[in-house]
């Protein structure tokens, strides 16, 4: 159905839902009163209404009493727990608009912990990087990564702000297929909040993810700090 085909509440709740993903309504924010948007849109209050009432039911706005409408602080959910796939493939699947920030990709000696979850000597050459993540134009995660040099050395020729990780190794048949996470919360530091736009000391998730190819080698370790406003996580136990 084309936009033309659609009621007109339809195509304005639309428009919203565009305004609020790309941060135009930013969370927290008021949208605003229904006959500025009547006007705007030019049709009836009963029309925006319809359209607000829609965004309330799906959860992206609340209405709130002597304030007006408020777009709300949806939290996503992250299914990494249970599957294996990149993280634009996951945020595509979901309708959410991802990007990624190159902050650091640079050769570095393997320090203890990383050499202990990589198996290799201490002081070995790992590829260190760092990338920042987003939903929707807003930062939701920072990962570190450590990937052992001598098993792919051409990883340093990768723009990792356009390309899969997961995507890339597989193109040298070095395809993650399990993968070991451990979780903790803890308080986010002072580098970390202003990097994912929260206060210092607010709760973050952070998980350490070790990489396994099928010969139950490891070629990954990554230390993921997930904001923990915005983000939750399904577990899919079964017996």
């Amino acid at each position: 159905m084309t936009e033309k085909e659609l009621p007109k509440y339809q195509v304005i709740a639309n428009d919203l839902l565009a305004k609020i993903q790309t941060g135009f309504y930013p969370q927290n924010s008021i949208i605003p009163p229904e006959i500025d948007l009547a006007q705007k849109y030019q049709v009836s209050r009963p029309t925006v209404r319809q359209a607000i009432s829609q965004l309330v039911h799906q959860g992206y706005l609340e209405r709130k009493r002597k304030r007006g409408t408020l777009v709300k602080k949806v939290k996503i959910e992250q299914e990494f727990t249970h599957l294996i796939e990149s993280y634009s493939e996951e945020m595509s699947a979901k309708g959410i608009y991802p990007k990624t920030n190159l902050l650091y990709f640079k050769e570095e000696k393997a320090n203890s912990e990383v050499s202990k979850n990589l198996q290799l000597p201490l002081n070995e050459p790992v590829f260190k990087l760092v990338r920042l993540r987003y939903a929707n134009n807003q930062p939701i995660v920072l990962v570190t990564t450590y990937v052992p040099k001598r098993r792919v050395p051409e990883l340093i020729n990768y723009d990792f702000a356009q390309v899969s990780l997961y995507s890339t190794l597989e193109k040298y048949h070095l395809k993650v297929t399990r993968v070991i996470r451990k979780l903790e919360v803890l308080a986010a530091s002072e580098t970390t909040a202003n990097l994912l736009n929260i206060a210092v000391n607010e709760p973050i998730f952070y998980f350490h993810t070790q990489g396994l190819t099928a010969d139950e080698q490891p070629i990954e370790y990554s230390i993921a700090e997930y904001r923990g406003d915005i983000n939750s996580f399904v577990i899919d136990v079964r017996r």
